[in-house]
């Protein structure tokens, strides 16, 4: 009895070794890894709303940036528990943090208000090319967020193109450098709010980002993402398009996404999909196939499938801040 005791604790051992060298392997191919503080955010302007407070802050990047986002802090503390929110692409240039502030875009996308009701500090960054991060830089960010829709410039799609293409010459990637942003952002918040648990979500590119910032940044403690769940197997195979920072050359060959799903194990994990979702469409699959390394390795994976089309309905949208605000 013994024996086999030991025996299985060495397999258990052998397995973590494989999934750490798995998390290992793809953040080599990535070129990536946890980037070194640069210093204190600089809050810019506060303002106090029912529930919380919101301020807008910016921090700096290893490589020299600085991203502007709203910072959402509960009046009644929830645990110290933190969520970094990533905006959607949707094609709205001139839209990043202020669409999850609620002040401009789709309502289903303010998760900073909703969540920092429920108890949550929400960090929500602008992404590379989007809102203040466009180039020429801050060239929407003198205009009231109401105004933001209105303002987007005819190039700014060629300006995250370049983004890109430009970093492919080089031997870069766009992902690497989003990934280091984001875990840019888990340290700001941890900066600002001390210890504490802190999650990352993310709807459509910001699914994408979540899945892969959770898998490789193992200070991320939970994660939700939604309608990002499609391998490169299918998108291939079906002509889906690529978002440009899943353009990876060489990835699909070596790694898909029940790959980073694994690496997310033994932590809190929501995947949320929907029928008539190209780009969830084989989301069951890929979770199926991860999960017996949660059911070995213990953590919450869960997968909500509900509802139609990619655009979050109101179901999914309470679902995921009901599973975030249990993670405090």
């Amino acid at each position: 009895m013994l024996a086999a005791a030991a025996e299985r604790e060495r397999w258990a051992d052998g397995e973590r070794l494989l999934m750490d060298a798995l998390r290992s392997s793809i953040k080599s191919f990535l070129r990536w890894r946890e980037p070194e503080p640069v210093g204190a955010p600089e809050v810019l302007e506060e303002v106090r709303e029912e529930g919380f407070t919101r301020k807008l802050i910016s921090f700096g990047t290893s490589d020299g940036d600085r991203i502007e986002s709203f910072l959402f802090e509960p009046l009644a503390s929830h645990a110290g528990a933190a969520v970094v929110a990533l905006h959607q692409h949707n094609s709205e240039w001139a839209v990043g943090k202020s669409e999850v502030a609620g002040l401009v875009g789709d309502p289903r996308q303010a998760f900073g208000p909703v969540l920092a009701r429920a108890g949550l500090a929400v960090l929500a960054p602008d992404a590379i090319g989007f809102e203040s991060r466009r180039t020429p830089p801050g060239h929407g960010n003198a205009l009231a967020p109401s105004a933001l829709q209105a303002c987007g410039n005819a190039d700014d799609w060629l300006q995250y193109y370049n983004h890109a293409m430009h970093r492919l010459v080089h031997g870069e990637l766009l992902m690497t450098k989003v990934l280091t942003d984001v875990a840019s952002a888990v340290t700001a918040v941890q900066h600002l709010l001390g210890s504490g648990r802190v999650g990352v979500l993310g709807h459509s590119y910001g699914g994408n980002v979540a899945l892969f910032a959770a898998a490789l940044d193992t200070r991320i403690a939970f994660a939700c993402s939604s309608g990002a769940a499609c391998s490169f197997r299918h998108k291939i195979e079906t002509g889906t398009a690529l978002e440009m920072a899943l353009v990876i050359p060489g990835f699909a060959t070596r790694f898909d996404l029940d790959d980073l799903i694994r690496c997310i194990a033994p932590r809190s994990l929501l995947v949320v999909s929907s029928d008539g979702d190209p780009f969830a469409a084989d989301a069951t699959a890929l979770v199926e196939r991860a999960r017996p390394v949660f059911v070995e390795f213990g953590g919450d994976l869960q997968h909500l499938r509900q509802g139609y089309g990619h655009a979050l309905d109101a179901g999914r949208f309470r679902a995921i801040v009901e599973w975030l605000a249990l993670q405090g």
